[in-house]
């Protein structure tokens, strides 16, 4: 990919550092993500959306705490590009939908607005895909509590009301792995499974 040509065909993307994998990467403005998309695929051969991957930079941010980060391969090229657009509200984290340009964005716009919360205007089906239509939190947020929250669970679950339930999970080592002195679970060593303990 030359991005001497990408840049003049898109002069509102923003070059990114890309030292550390070697996939061009750009800022692009969530107002023109899917005219970028569309000029991806159609002019430099991008036909293929590999991923979008939601990501929440932090509670603490008041505007560009969310965002999605977008993988698009050329197949003739054997090259990817990297969009990373950041949701300008932390309230009502908003991106345009690009299923008019990739219908495979289908799954991945509702797994992230699953998942984070994040919005996708013009999405032919935004629904949840993974937890329950009427379940009111965002699992993947950075202040979801690990230990998860209790939940009402949907009408398919009558009579099993007893079966499924928020526990602490026993799992070792993972992300947040700290020294096993003292707690049963790896979730009681985690620091923000102590929020409401402390």
């Amino acid at each position: 990919m030359n991005v001497e040509k990408i840049m003049a065909a898109l002069p509102h993307l923003k070059l990114r550092d890309s030292k550390k994998d070697g996939i061009l990467s750009f800022d692009c403005p969530p107002e023109r993500l899917v005219e970028t998309a569309r000029v991806l695929r159609d002019d430099f051969e991008c036909s293929s959306l590999n991923d979008i991957a939601s990501v929440d930079f932090g509670e603490n941010l008041k505007e560009g705490r969310f965002g999605a980060v977008y993988h698009f391969f050329s197949h003739s090229k054997k090259k990817y590009v990297r969009l990373v657009c950041v949701c300008e509200s932390a309230e009502n984290p908003e991106l345009p939908s690009i299923c008019s340009v990739y219908k495979g964005a289908d799954w991945h716009e509702r797994e992230a607005y699953d998942l984070m919360g994040i919005v996708f205007e013009g999405h032919p089906n935004l629904s949840r895909i993974l937890m329950w239509d009427s379940y009111e939190w965002h699992p993947l947020r950075k202040d979801f509590p690990l230990e998860g929250r209790e939940a009402s669970l949907p009408d398919s679950f009558d009579g099993n009301e007893g079966v499924a339930k928020v526990v602490p999970a026993p799992e070792e080592g993972g992300p947040f792995h700290a020294p096993s002195e003292g707690a049963e679970f790896s979730t009681d060593r985690e620091p923000r499974s102590l929020s409401g303990k402390i």
